[in-house]
């Protein structure tokens, strides 16, 4: 399978968009654009970012404290100034527990480094989630088949609700126990 068949595979995945922000060695902020997040554990609180090998942030991130700013609907030159399309102006940043973050995320998460592992032709780094904010006004920016795009309706109902597979409410635990459905009636 060739590169581009598989990322048109990748890409019907619809993803939230990210900037995973860090310092450089020099203390400067930086940010990269990604939409390789993905939570791990409530507790410990965990989250993963992967990013390309290729990349400056991949870089610094090893060993280093990191923010993971989900972007709002409305921060879409966010996302393309960090993808290499600077914007004028900039993204607006600010610093929370010593770790740069964006201004007007959706929720933004600052990590601790937990671990890292060998991704191929990219590098997976779990963080420990220290200090987080969200802001429920807005919506956020999604990717999906390489299109930035906006989350859109709500539906008429929501997969879950009241549905005892609900994560909130009644996922199965250790103690659950099936009953084998019974056998159909032959004519």
């Amino acid at each position: 399978m060739d590169q581009r068949t598989l990322r048109n595979l990748f890409g019907q995945f619809a993803s939230g968009v990210t900037v995973i922000t860090c310092t450089n060695a020099e203390g400067t902020p930086h940010g990269a654009t990604v939409t390789a997040f993905t939570s791990i554990s409530l507790e410990p609180r965990l989250c993963q970012v992967t990013l390309t090998r290729k990349s400056k942030a991949c870089g610094y991130l090893d060993a280093a404290p990191f923010a993971v700013n989900i972007l709002a609907a409305d921060q879409l030159e966010t996302a393309l100034h960090f993808a290499g399309k600077p914007q004028n102006p900039a993204p607006e940043w600010t610093e929370v527990g010593g770790v740069p973050v964006l201004v007007g995320n959706a929720a933004t998460l600052v990590c601790s480094p937990w671990a890292s592992y060998d991704g191929g032709d990219h590098v997976i780094f779990v963080g420990e989630i220290d200090d987080a904010s969200i802001d429920e006004s807005v919506d956020p920016l999604l990717f999906h088949r390489s299109t930035f795009r906006d989350i859109g309706p709500k539906s008429g109902s929501a997969a879950y609700n009241g549905c005892l597979d609900d994560p909130h409410g009644g996922w199965f635990d250790a103690t659950a126990t099936f009953m084998p459905l019974p056998a159909p009636i032959s004519a």
